[in-house]
């Protein structure tokens, strides 16, 4: 049986690339395990269109779980102002809470590097 991955990455291999095929492609991979992976398609998507607040999302969520915090806050503060610019109240909320919590990592790191 063909999985996500197989298909999304057919359609790209065939030509096919806009922001939905590689946000669905980033979420496949995200979903399967690698997020470094993820991050390079869902960079993609926000390229594709950087108003996508739930490509900024998930490329934040990427990002602090292959271990690029700055990178993932980054995503997130950006992720954040587009939303809010959009009217996308609920997806600048979770994307705070998100942020809130890779501070909070961040900041541990720093705190052990005294």
């Amino acid at each position: 049986m063909i999985t996500n991955i197989e298909r999304f990455e057919a359609m790209l291999a065939d030509g096919e690339d806009n922001q939905l095929l590689r946000f669905s492609l980033g979420n496949a991979y995200l979903n399967d395990g690698r997020p470094g992976e993820a991050s390079i398609h869902l960079r993609a998507a926000v390229g594709h269109d950087p108003g996508y607040s739930a490509a900024w999302k998930l490329l934040g969520r990427a990002l602090a779980e292959s271990g690029a915090l700055h990178e993932a806050m980054e995503a997130y503060n950006e992720g954040i102002a587009v939303a809010e610019e959009r009217g996308d109240i609920q997806a600048a909320k979770e994307m705070r809470v998100f942020r809130k919590r890779v501070q909070a990592e961040l900041d541990r790191a720093e705190d052990g590097h005294d």
